[in-house]
């Protein structure tokens, strides 16, 4: 009998149940892989509006942190895809379990490298290795379990891995939130987040020890007359069926990733630039409450720049002593906006657990397609209302059920791939999906950092009404989804190919 009816035929079933302790321990590795590096991802997240203010050495408020902060993330994206299809490859000829330390080394050294940069350049380089262990680690650890657990417990392990990343998320902004008030002391809060990054590699020490192969790749591995193409992406675009698999996987993946890395996780940066006058005001008056002479002059002429966003090259040269006070009052309107874009993430990452392991359940009672419709749907109508509506903490539920959706999309991904490509060519498909939609959506940060400064410019478009524009017109993204459904199988009740 097919996997899933079984489950869903006997309403007394606990998929739990049927798990050893060798299995919860594959889970746990393999979750906390991902944890990992869904921490390293938001730590990015929250340190770019800060890390480029310093790096580029503009004001905060300016067009040019938006505008290269979509740089720098387009560039990880890119060496996310890279990593991906490498070591996604590699995961189907050397083993699951050696290419995911491999990964986890890569990803959490160059997260610690990243708090050294002194220039936008070298930073990018950083992030871009980083990039390539992030990439690799998902797709191994996904085929791991889904190779390992039982059939009818393999939809909602997987997507338990998947809403389990949203641990690795609110960590993120937990620290974020704990770094905020040192940031008003001078603090490089950014450079703290990414040595904490560096911890992960701990996590490969024990896969090394511990984590065997899955019997399903051990025995394809020493099949006589298994495909010689193992891993190859030549073999995995010969076969029509495989290549239809691989098309579909890959236009399903990049209105996601679009959405999540062009839109969605810029929903914090939104947030900045939504509070950051209200802010800005609050904490120049409370400073010329008390100020005099000098002092006072100063700040007044701070609070004029910094309430009517003057660009750099309309202000004037500080003297040493003004540029002490204007540092002193801009490390503490960040401290207050990088605690309210640590609320952002921690709200938009509440929603994504309960979205990713709700659409598991979903997938496997309504089927694949259905899922993915209403996720795709729902995700383009929520992320609008947050970039139109998004005004006062008041509005943050807008950004968890944002979360909810769009989220849910890659736990329907971490289900949905798996079950389309044979165990030869089960990591290198799933890469491939993933990783070359990656490619496409690098170009998401970028052009949404572009309409902000470059199209929606101007009489009107006043900040945040540029980054309001810029995320409604993206939004229209997930339309690219909804079309390629038309093409894409229903896998439920159906086994893993071989």
């Amino acid at each position: 009998m097919p996997p899933d009816s079984n489950l869903v035929k006997d309403p007394n079933y606990k998929w739990y149940k049927e798990l050893n302790r060798y299995h919860w321990f594959v889970l746990t590795v393999s979750a906390l892989g991902w944890l990992f590096d869904c921490l390293d991802q938001q730590l990015f997240t929250l340190a770019r509006p800060t890390a480029m203010r310093d790096l580029l050495e503009v004001p905060a408020g300016d067009p040019l942190i938006a505008e290269w902060g979509g740089y720098a993330t387009s560039i990880f994206i890119i060496g996310w895809a890279t990593g991906g299809l490498i070591f996604g490859s590699l995961g189907d000829k050397i083993g699951r379990a050696k290419t995911m330390v491999i990964t986890i080394l890569i990803y959490s050294a160059c997260t610690g490298l990243s708090a050294l940069s002194t220039s936008f350049y070298d930073f990018a380089f950083y992030r871009f290795l980083t990039g390539l262990g992030v990439g690799g680690e998902f797709a191994v650890g996904v085929a791991l379990v889904a190779e390992v657990m039982p059939d009818r417990a393999r939809p909602r392990a997987l997507s338990l891995l998947q809403a389990l990343s949203a641990v690795g998320n609110i960590s993120a902004a937990f620290i974020g939130a704990a770094l905020a008030p040192y940031e008003a002391e001078g603090l490089s809060a950014w450079r703290v987040m990414f040595v904490i990054g560096a911890v992960p590699a701990l996590l490969a020490l024990v896969i090394r020890r511990k984590l065997k192969e899955p019997e399903r790749w051990q025995q394809m591995r020493n099949d006589p007359n298994r495909d010689k193409r193992t891993g190859s992406y030549k073999a995995l675009f010969s076969d029509p069926r495989w290549r239809r698999s691989a098309l579909v996987g890959l236009f399903l993946a990049i209105p996601g990733v679009i959405g999540l890395w062009g839109i969605g996780f810029f929903s914090g940066d939104l947030t900045r630039m939504v509070f950051r006058q209200r802010v800005a005001i609050e904490k120049y008056e409370t400073e010329l409450a008390s100020a005099d002479g000098d002092r006072l002059e100063v700040l007044t002429l701070l609070r004029t720049w910094e309430t009517d966003l003057t660009p750099k090259s309309e202000r004037r040269e500080l003297t040493e002593s003004e540029a002490i006070i204007a540092k002193e009052m801009q490390d503490k309107i960040s401290s207050e906006l990088t605690f309210w874009q640590s609320l952002t993430l921690l709200s938009q990452q509440i929603g994504a657990a309960l979205g990713m392991y709700t659409f598991g359940w979903i997938a496997q009672q309504l089927g694949r397609k259905p899922a993915f419709l209403i996720a795709y749907i729902a995700a383009m109508l929520s992320t609008a209302l947050v970039f139109w509506k998004l005004d006062s903490p008041q509005d943050f539920w807008m950004i968890s059920v944002m979360g909810f959706f769009q989220l849910s999309l890659f736990s329907l991904y971490a289900i949905y791939f798996p079950e389309i490509f044979p165990t030869y060519l089960r990591s290198t498909g799933t890469s491939f999906c993933y990783n070359v939609g990656r490619y496409v959506a690098a170009f998401g940060p970028t052009i949404f950092g572009l309409l902000t400064s470059r199209v929606f410019t101007g009489p009107g478009y006043e900040a945040p009404w540029n980054w309001r524009y810029a995320g409604m017109s993206m939004s229209l993204v997930f339309m690219v989804g909804i079309v390629t459904l038309i093409f894409a199988p229903e896998t439920k009740d159906k086994p893993l190919p071989e």
